[in-house]
């Protein structure tokens, strides 16, 4: 079996920092490699991994103010299809566009959708819905025109998040800076339930950052700390008495809430979206509708065992459970 992973190359393989995409096809990457499977990772050029890298852009276009991104989707995804005849199958993360080789090349393409980006580019799933197939992320993301062959949830390497039994007294925000990520929602939690909040990660919406959030920030009790890295993202994470997880759209899935409870941090989010398929309430944290609700379940937080947070997010949410079901895939895709 020659499998080949198309990744995005906005950010490295794995990310240095954000890059969520990236960062689960790197951990399938490497568990395929573990495994002794033929994959090749068509990456940036500076990306790392076990696997065989093809690649024909040296560097991350987000990493490059000069870069023409479309220049750089072009020349990566033909880079791929015009070797496609190499492979048995080609595992497509970089959304729509792959779609279009696909009736040109005989290799069979599967597509793990990460989200609809907005309902304008749906058509191109629907037209090529017969011909390929479409993985979702979770059942709460299926579009109901598609047709799914599998639902495999994201896994993390449990490796690099530390069990912690002892947190500090700190809530934490970990994701992108844009109001759909609620930010602003987590510090008035935060705030309400007289609880330092550390804010990390990239700013998505500069202008939303610098008129809602910025003004909040004392470096006492609303504290940002930047775009993190795998080291201090474990130990933001595992540190933690509460993620909050104050969500303004359906997300699709969520890293930082599994990853947040492979630490042994309960979450506490809005019920929308995934958030249902990752969180047990009252087990693994708390699922709110309102602010009012949020501050409430702070003060539950301590009730919450640590351990079965971590041991759920081990068991469902793993890299090793999200390779064998896209081995599974494989194989039935492949006879």
């Amino acid at each position: 079996m020659k499998i080949a992973l198309l990744s995005p190359v906005a950010w490295r393989t794995p990310p240095r920092q954000y890059g969520p995409w990236e960062q689960v096809v790197s951990w399938l990457a490497e568990e395929l490699a573990d495994r002794k499977i033929d994959v090749t990772l068509f990456a940036t050029g500076d990306s790392i991994t076990k696997a065989k890298l093809a690649s024909c852009i040296d560097r991350p276009y987000a990493e490059d103010p000069g870069a023409d991104v479309k220049v750089k989707e072009c020349l990566h995804i033909s880079y791929l299809m015009e070797s496609a005849g190499s492979f048995d199958l080609i595992h497509n993360h970089y959304d729509f566009l792959p779609l279009t080789y696909s009736r040109l090349i005989q290799t069979p393409v599967l597509t793990t959708i990460h989200g609809f980006s907005s309902e304008a580019i749906v058509p191109v799933y629907k037209k090529y819905n017969s011909h390929c197939r479409y993985v979702s992320i979770s059942n709460s993301d299926r579009h109901p025109d598609l047709d799914y062959i599998a639902t495999v949830y994201n896994g993390i390497n449990t490796k690099e998040f530390s069990f912690n039994t002892k947190p500090k007294d700190y809530l934490l925000f970990f994701g992108r800076i844009h109001p759909e990520k609620g930010t602003w929602d987590a510090i008035q939690v935060a705030k309400q339930s007289k609880k330092k909040i550390i804010i990390a990660g990239l700013i998505q919406d500069a202008n939303y950052f610098d008129n809602k959030i910025k003004p909040l920030l004392n470096d006492e009790d609303v504290v940002y700390v930047g775009n993190c890295g795998p080291a201090q993202r474990n130990e933001l994470l595992g540190n933690a008495l509460g993620l909050l997880h104050l969500i303004h759209f359906d997300e699709p899935f969520g890293l930082s809430v599994a990853e947040a409870m492979c630490c042994g941090t309960p979450v506490i989010a809005f019920n929308r979206g995934a958030m249902p398929e990752l969180i047990r309430h009252k087990e693994t944290g708390f699922l709110v509708h309102t602010i009012e609700e949020a501050v409430e379940c702070v003060k539950h937080l301590v009730l919450i065992d640590r351990w079965s947070c971590h041991q759920w997010a081990s068991a469902a949410f793993s890299a090793k459970k999200m390779t064998d079901d896209y081995i599974a895939v494989y194989k039935q895709i492949l006879g």
